[in-house]
C-alpha cells in the first residue's frame, strides 16, 4: 500500500527546494584576495626598501615582485586567473609565486570547499600538499615531475586523488596564463605575438570594421560556375572567420564564460578560430560525425595545410558580441602549437565545394590578424618553452585510468545482460544465489576495495550546482569511475528505477548485504520489523536529502558536514583509516545490519532517496506478480530484502533495490505458492493442501 505521507513530503521537498534557490542561489567560497605582502612572501623575499610591488590588475590579473629594479617574478591568485572550480565545481583559490624561468617558487591554499576534502583529510596533510608544489616547472609535464619527485614529495593525497591533481593542475594552468601574458613563454628571437592580455569591450560591428573578423559572400555562380546560371545570384554562403586567442576578439564573441572555459582547454601554444555561416552550405557537413574528420574546411598557412578533427571542435551557439546576427551555423576550431601555425601572419579558411563534374571549387576567406592585437617581446623577457602543450586534466586522468574504466565497462555490461535477460537467470534459484553473491563480491572488491569508487549524495549536490551555476563537463570528467557509474545509471533509472545502483553497485550495500547472509549462516536471529514501524521510518532518509540539498544553497561546507551522514567515505574511499568517531559510527551501522538487512539502506540513506525521485520516470515494469501474491501467500515479502513488498504483494519501486529474489521465489516450484498448487492438481493431489493461510509470515533466511 502506498504511504499516503509521500505525495506531502514530495510536495514539502519540492516547495523548500525552490524557496531556498530563489532565497540564495549561490554561495560561493570566501575569497581571500592576494596582497602585496603576502606576494613578497611567496617570492621569498624579505620586505626592504629595494622590493617592490606592481599590482597588474588586467587580464590576467597578477603582482610583479621587483628587488633592486629587476622582476624577480609574479605573484598570482588561481582563482583570479581561470576562476577555477574544484572537483566539487565550486571555487577553488591558490596563491603562487613564480619566478621568470617560470618555476613555482611557493604555493599556498587559500580557500576551497572540495566535497572530499571538507572532511576526513588532516588540514595539515592538504597545506602540505599544496606547498609541495614549490618548484614545479610550468614549461614541462607534470607526469614527468611528478615522476622525478615521488621519492620525494607526494604527488597526491590519498582518499582525495582527484582533488589533488585539480589544485595542481589550477596552479599549472593559472602559472602558464601569467608567464603567457607577461612574456615568459615567448620563443627567443620571436618577432611578434599575440596580444594575449588586454580586453576591451567591442560589438559584432566594430570588430567586422577594424577587420579583426572577415567575412566573404559566395553565390551559387561562385560555387557551380556557369551550371548555376539559373539562380546563381542566390546565396550559396557567406562565411566569417576570426582569430580568437586575442581577449578582446575571443570575449567578444564567444562571452566572458566561454572564453575562460576555451583558455582552459587550450594549451600555451594553442590557438583557436572562430568560423560561422549563413546560407545553403554547410562548412561542417556530416563526414566529421562519422569519421571524426572534417572534409570541408581547412586552414591555409603559406605551404602549409591544416586540417580539423572532431577533437578540434566545439559547438558554438550563439555569438555574443553585441548586434551580432544568427548564423545557420558555428563553431570554434582549435589549432595545436604543433601544427606551427603562426597567429600573426596571414592565413585563409578554404570551404570545399563538391560538384557533379568530380572537379572540386574552393571559396576562400583571407585573414590578417589586425597590428592592434600584435605585440613585440623584449629579448630579456624570452624563455624557451621544453614542453608542448598540456592535455586537459581530465584526458590525462583518463589515460591514466583507462585499465579501470575497461573492466567497469564490462562488468556493467555483464550487469545488464543480467537484468534484461533475468527470466532466465531465476529459473535456476542455485544459479542466480551464486550470480548474486559472486557480483556483489566483485563490488565489495573492485569498486569498493580497490577503486575506492562509491557515488554519493555529495555528487547529486555539485551536479544540482552545476546546472545552476553553469554546467562544465569537464567538471563530472575529472573522475572517470564516477563519470561511467553516473552514465550507466541515467540510462538504468529510465528502465529499472533506482534499485540498480543501490542492489548490485553500492559497495557499502554490498558490505552490508554479504556481512548480513555471513550472520544468517552463524545463525544470528534476525530482528524483523512490523509493517507500520517500517513504513514510518522510510521518511528519514527522505528528509536526511531534503536537508542536506536545501543546506548545500547557503552553506556548502555545512551540507557536506551533514553528509557524513554516509559512512561511505569512511568504509570506502578511506578504508576506515579516520578519526575513531567515523569508525564507530560506520561500524555501528553494519552491525546493525546484521540484525536488520541493510538497516542503512532502508531508513538512512540520502542518496538512495535522491535516486527515488527520477526513478519516478521509470518507463518500464519488469518485475513480475501473481494474483495470489499478497492475498494467498506472502512469502516474497517476509524475505524481501528491504521489506519493499507491502501486505497486499506489491512492490515499492522506491524502496525495491532489484535484487531479484522475489523473481527467484516467483520461478521456485518449491517456494512459490501457487506453483505448488498447480503441481498438486496435476498430480491429482488437492489444491488446498498447499495453501497455508499465513504462508511466509515467519522471516527466513535469504538463502532458502
Amino acid at each position: 500500500m502506498r504511504h499516503k505521507a509521500f505525495p506531502i513530503v514530495r510536495t514539502v521537498v519540492a516547495i523548500l527546494a525552490a524557496i531556498v534557490i530563489a532565497v540564495h542561489p549561490y554561495s560561493a567560497v570566501a575569497q581571500i584576495a592576494l596582497q602585496q605582502d603576502e606576494a613578497i612572501e611567496l617570492m621569498e623575499q624579505s620586505p626592504g626598501a629595494n622590493i617592490t610591488t606592481q599590482m597588474h590588475e588586467g587580464s590576467p590579473p597578477a603582482i610583479a615582485v621587483s628587488k633592486d629594479g629587476k622582476i624577480v617574478g609574479y605573484a598570482f591568485s588561481t582563482f583570479a586567473v581561470s576562476g577555477t572550480l574544484g572537483y566539487g565545481g565550486r571555487p577553488l583559490d591558490i596563491h603562487a609565486g613564480m619566478d621568470p624561468e617560470g618555476r613555482i617558487v611557493a604555493a599556498r591554499l587559500a580557500a576551497h570547499e572540495e566535497p572530499i576534502l571538507v572532511i576526513g583529510v588532516n588540514p595539515e596533510t592538504l597545506s602540505a600538499f599544496v606547498a609541495g608544489l614549490k618548484g614545479l616547472d610550468i614549461k614541462r609535464s607534470i607526469r614527468v615531475q611528478d615522476a622525478e619527485r615521488r621519492a620525494h614529495t607526494p604527488d597526491h593525497v590519498s582518499g582525495a586523488t582527484v582533488s589533488s591533481a585539480v589544485m595542481k593542475d589550477a596552479v599549472m594552468r593559472s602559472a602558464r596564463a601569467v608567464a603567457s601574458a607577461y612574456g615568459l613563454l615567448q620563443n627567443k628571437g620571436a618577432a611578434s605575438s599575440v596580444n594575449r592580455t588586454e580586453f576591451e569591450p567591442r560589438t559584432w560591428q566594430s570588430l567586422l570594421a577594424e577587420r579583426a573578423v572577415r567575412h566573404a559572400h559566395f553565390t551559387r555562380r561562385d560555387a557551380f560556375g556557369a551550371s548555376a546560371s539559373e539562380d546563381g545570384n542566390k546565396l550559396f554562403i557567406e562565411i566569417f572567420t576570426a582569430l580568437l586567442t586575442p581577449p578582446t576578439i575571443g570575449q567578444n564573441l564567444l562571452g566572458r564564460r566561454e572564453f575562460e572555459a576555451l583558455g582552459g582547454r587550450l594549451g600555451a601554444g594553442d590557438n583557436a578560430i572562430f568560423v560561422t555561416a549563413n546560407g545553403l552550405y554547410s562548412f561542417k557537413g556530416t563526414a566529421w560525425r562519422h569519421e571524426g574528420r572534417f572534409d570541408r574546411i581547412r586552414l591555409v598557412q603559406g605551404t602549409r595545410t591544416i586540417t580539423f578533427t572532431a577533437d578540434d571542435h566545439a559547438l558554438l551557439e550563439q555569438v555574443k558580441a553585441e548586434a551580432a546576427p544568427e548564423f545557420r551555423e558555428a563553431a570554434v576550431f582549435r589549432i595545436p602549437q604543433e601544427s606551427h601555425f603562426d597567429p600573426t601572419a596571414p592565413w585563409r579558411v578554404d570551404v570545399i565545394v563538391e560538384r557533379d563534374d568530380g572537379a572540386p571549387t574552393i571559396l576562400s576567406l583571407d585573414y590578417t590578424l589586425p597590428a592592434a592585437y600584435v605585440t613585440r617581446p623584449s629579448p630579456a623577457q624570452a624563455v624557451t618553452t621544453e614542453a608542448a602543450a598540456p592535455e586537459a586534466l581530465w584526458q590525462e586522468i583518463w589515460k591514466e585510468r583507462r585499465g579501470r574504466v575497461v573492466v567497469l565497462a564490462i562488468m556493467l555490461f555483464v550487469l545488464t545482460g543480467i537484468l534484461f535477460f533475468h527470466e532466465l537467470l531465476v529459473r535456476n534459484a542455485s544459479v542466480y544465489r551464486k550470480t548474486r553473491l559472486g557480483f556483489l563480491l566483485f563490488t565489495l572488491v573492485f569498486l569498493g576495495i580497490y577503486s575506492g569508487t562509491q557515488l554519493s549524495v555529495v555528487n547529486v549536490v555539485t551536479f544540482l550546482h552545476a546546472i545552476l551555476t553553469g554546467f562544465r563537463w569537464e567538471q563530472f570528467l575529472l573522475d572517470p569511475m564516477v563519470f561511467t557509474l553516473w552514465a550507466f545509471l541515467a540510462l538504468a533509472l529510465l528502465f529499472w528505477g533506482r534499485g540498480v545502483f543501490c542492489g548490485w553497485l553500492c559497495p557499502f550495500g554490498a558490505l552490508q548485504e554479504l556481512l548480513n547472509q555471513g550472520a544468517r549462516r552463524l545463525g544470528i536471529k534476525q530482528i524483523e520489523i512490523p509493517w507500520p514501524v517500517h513504513e514510518r521510518l522510510w521518511p528519514i532518509k527522505y528528509t536526511l536529502f531534503l536537508v542536506i540539498v536545501g543546506l548545500s544553497f547557503q552553506s556548502v561546507t555545512t551540507a557536506f558536514r551533514v553528509a557524513e551522514v554516509e559512512p561511505f567515505k569512511t568504509a570506502v574511499a578511506l578504508h576506515f583509516v579516520r578519526d575513531w568517531p567515523f569508525v564507530v559510527y560506520a561500524l555501528l551501522l553494519l552491525g546493525a545490519g546484521l540484525f536488520i538487512e541493510r538497516f542503512y539502506c532502508r531508513y538512512v540513506c540520502p542518496l538512495g532517496a535522491g535516486l527515488a525521485i527520477p526513478a519516478k520516470l521509470k518507463i518500464f515494469d519488469w518485475l513480475k506478480r501473481r494474483p495470489q501474491c499478497g492475498r494467498e501467500c506472502r512469502i516474497c515479502a517476509t524475505r524481501c530484502t528491504v521489506q519493499a513488498i507491502n501486505a497486499l504483494g506489491q512492490i515499492n519501486p522506491n524502496e525495491c533495490i532489484y535484487c531479484l529474489k522475489c523473481q527467484a521465489n516467483y520461478n521456485d516450484a518449491t517456494t512459490c505458492l501457487p506453483l505448488k498448487q498447480r503441481a498438486q492438481r496435476r498430480a491429482g493431489g488437492s489444491p488446498s493442501a498447499g495453501r497455508p493461510s499465513t504462508a511466509g509470515t515467519v522471516k527466513e533466511s535469504s538463502d532458502d
